[in-house]
């Protein structure tokens, strides 16, 4: 499971050869959620309302990024690391 990124104590990771539709898996202290790349939450559960919203963020500021990932992790490729927020 190949963590992507990480900022302020998130872990971002994407799996490979996962199910559609695309999502991330994303760890913050004892939460865990899957997130689609609309940001929803389609699994688990963040208590942090602010970690929410920063992945929430982060997300819309890199969903072509996350998108060709996510393509690259359907072929077993390679996945790029991706910038945190600052």
């Amino acid at each position: 499971m190949p963590e992507i990124s990480g900022f302020f104590g998130i872990i971002i990771r994407m799996f490979f050869d996962e199910h559609n539709p695309p999502h991330i898996h994303v760890e913050y202290q004892e939460g865990k959620a899957v997130f689609d790349l609309g940001g929803n939450i389609t699994r688990g559960n963040i208590s942090s309302r602010t970690a929410v919203r920063l992945v929430r963020e982060w997300i819309d500021i890199h969903v072509d990024e996350l998108r060709a990932d996510w393509e690259l992790a359907q072929t077993g490729k390679e996945l790029r690391k991706i910038n945190p927020l600052d």
